[in-house]
């Protein structure tokens, strides 16, 4: 019988993230060794690899390993663009009913320096709060919608801030803001700055102020990890609780990722 192959897990922060190594991701492994780093996943928020330059059949072949695939995309910053996808604290695609379960990220390209990605996992954010704000925050809803209409381009400046009128006349999805992991059976903090206009029920005025604290909160050193891009590094994180910031801090440089979403499925209420 063919001995089972499981990652070894390196912890890299405190609350969040790890490093998984051991593994040749060009070859096929066994069901147990996808298992294993799917657990790793749901527990850590974020994993990552190194040494793993995979082509494109292999970047999709190990993706489809691990769920379904929803988008491939090539996300490229040429040296004379200077602003950067994802430069904000954000959560993949929570205006959608179904955001995607998970994101994966392939290095091509890196610059010399700078680059890095940063997440914040709101799992320990949320178990940090007060035992008084989770049992207020757990079965309150809010509403998860693009307002800015941002798209994934390199524009050169900031579309303007929508004003109250437009953030309170915003449609879209209603989501828990205390959101189960099932896997873990975890409670997570489901809101973040990007895509969360209001909390359902109130307004944007009255939402700003719990809103604001909760951005805030979730980006305490300790709830944060970074990574650093080298050629064939691989960042995997579960979208469901997880926010992340691409450091534009590598003007002038080139920058070559390609990214896999997995489709996900409604938000599942925690408590």
């Amino acid at each position: 019988m063919e001995t089972v192959t499981l990652p070894q897990v390196h912890r890299v922060g405190g609350l969040i993230g790890a490093e998984l190594r051991g593994l040749d991701l060009t070859r096929d492994y066994p069901d147990e060794t996808y298992a294993a780093i799917s657990r790793a996943w749901a527990e850590h928020g974020v994993i990552f690899f190194r040494g793993q330059p995979l082509n494109e059949a292999q970047r999709e072949a190990f993706a489809a390993r691990l769920g379904e695939i929803r988008v491939r995309q090539e996300v490229r910053k040429e040296p004379e663009q200077t602003k950067a996808i994802g430069e904000g604290w954000h959560t993949d695609m929570t205006c959608f009913d179904e955001p995607p379960k998970a994101t994966i990220l392939f290095a091509e390209a890196v610059p010399p320096w700078g680059g890095d990605t940063a997440w914040a996992g709101m799992g320990p954010a949320f178990e940090a709060l007060s035992d008084g704000l989770r049992a207020t925050l757990t079965g309150m809803r809010a509403v998860h919608a693009n307002v800015r209409k941002l798209g994934y381009s390199y524009a050169q400046t900031d579309p303007p801030e929508p004003s109250v009128a437009e953030y309170d006349a915003a449609e879209g999805p209603v989501h828990p803001v205390a959101r189960l992991i099932p896997e873990t059976g975890r409670a997570v903090l489901y809101v973040n700055p990007e895509f969360t206009t209001r909390f359902e029920g109130w307004t944007r005025r009255e939402s700003v102020p719990l809103l604001s604290y909760l951005f805030t909160h979730g980006t305490r050193p300790e709830f944060v990890t970074r990574f650093h891009w080298e050629p064939g590094s691989i960042a995997m994180w579960d979208n469901r609780q997880t926010w992340h910031f691409a450091v534009n801090d590598y003007q002038g440089e080139r920058r070559v990722m390609h990214r896999i979403l997995l489709a996900g499925s409604k938000p599942q209420a925690a408590g």
